[in-house]
């Protein structure tokens, strides 16, 4: 089975996605328990503003959130874009007359 370059750039993406999944996961509950150590309320641990010590690591699981809504949406624009691909083939080939 061959595998198309389109094919190619999807598992690239969702390789990338389910990378910075981890990435994040592994950062929040490193966040979670610096800030069950420090005793700290969640609205002031986990604003950046109030909390400089770990600011660095609250905007990198922001930007790791965004990225993953990023490669979402190309995923979906991927499958929408082969759906339509697999609908016009469809009809193509029942507007084929039988021989």
């Amino acid at each position: 089975m061959e595998i198309s370059a389109s094919d190619r750039d999807l598992i690239a993406v969702m390789r990338r996605y389910f990378a910075a999944q981890t990435e994040r996961e592994c950062l929040k509950a490193q966040l979670e328990a610096a800030r069950q150590a420090a005793g700290e309320a969640i609205g002031v641990f986990y604003d950046p503003r109030q909390n400089a010590e770990h600011a660095a690591d609250l905007q990198r699981s922001h930007r790791l959130r965004e990225e993953m809504a990023s490669l979402v949406q190309r995923a979906k624009a991927w499958g929408r874009a082969a759906s339509g691909a697999d609908e016009h083939d469809r009809s193509a080939a029942e507007a084929e007359p039988e021989e």
